[in-house]
């Protein structure tokens, strides 16, 4: 199943023992275009802190209520290391974040999610803790928010053909399979999909996304009923 995360933003949370806010966006890794995180707004449950939760910790999806659960509980969310909403994720970060919670690190293995190809891990019955590390003045700068890339430009070989409106992702893998792109007016507005394979490069400053496709090959592109591919 295809979900798309931009209408996901604004769902509820919930841990194994009650709600602890809502999903605020995803980031996600632009060289292999797997989620790595998810950006939940704890609302005044945590003073307004906003929490990273990896697919590791990934429940079910309750349609009817809206609602993500969480294979974790609110103290072990509590207590997991704290990120600045103003700083982006570093390699640091993740170190701890990952050694806090016991689950296998992504960037080590060869593969989407490190040895394997799923988000999934063995529980470990020991005690939630982590050492705390100094910050390094280097990022991951791979890690890209959907929110801000969406409303990105569209570049084809021959001109602009619309902008980035959805994020399609694969809900066992938790990659992207597809960009959701609201197409111009040379295009009747129609909303196509362009998967990342078709992506040459992303020019982050001046938001705008390169595609090695022209406009005859877009106008043979199917349309994409977008709004059914939420929950």
């Amino acid at each position: 199943m295809l979900l798309n995360l931009n209408k996901l933003c604004g769902h509820k949370l919930s841990a194994t023992d009650g709600s602890i806010g809502k999903i605020k966006d995803f980031y996600f890794d632009d060289k292999t275009w797997a989620i790595r995180y998810l950006v939940a707004d704890t609302g005044s449950w945590l003073s307004g802190r906003e929490v990273l939760l990896s697919p590791y910790s990934f429940g079910r999806f309750d349609t009817e209520n809206e609602t993500l659960h969480l294979n974790l509980t609110k103290k072990q969310i509590e207590n997991s290391p704290s990120i600045d909403a103003h700083r982006p994720v570093s390699r640091q970060y993740e170190e701890n974040y990952y050694n806090y919670y016991g689950w296998p690190t992504y960037w080590e293995g060869g593969q989407v999610w490190g040895m394997g190809e799923y988000p999934t891990f063995v529980p470990s019955s020991r005690a939630y803790t982590y050492k705390s590390y100094d910050y390094p003045t280097w990022d991951d700068i791979h890690l890209r928010s959907i929110k801000s890339v969406t409303g990105h430009s569209i570049n084809a070989a021959d001109g602009d053909i619309g902008k980035v409106s959805g994020f399609l992702a694969d809900q066992k893998k938790w990659t992207i399979r597809e960009l959701a792109v609201e197409t111009g007016h040379w295009y009747s507005g129609k909303e196509i999909l362009i998967t990342p394979a078709k992506i040459q490069s992303i020019n982050y400053p001046e938001s705008k996304v390169f595609v090695s496709l022209t406009k005859g090959e877009i106008e043979r592109t199917p349309e994409h009923a977008v709004a059914h591919s939420s929950f």
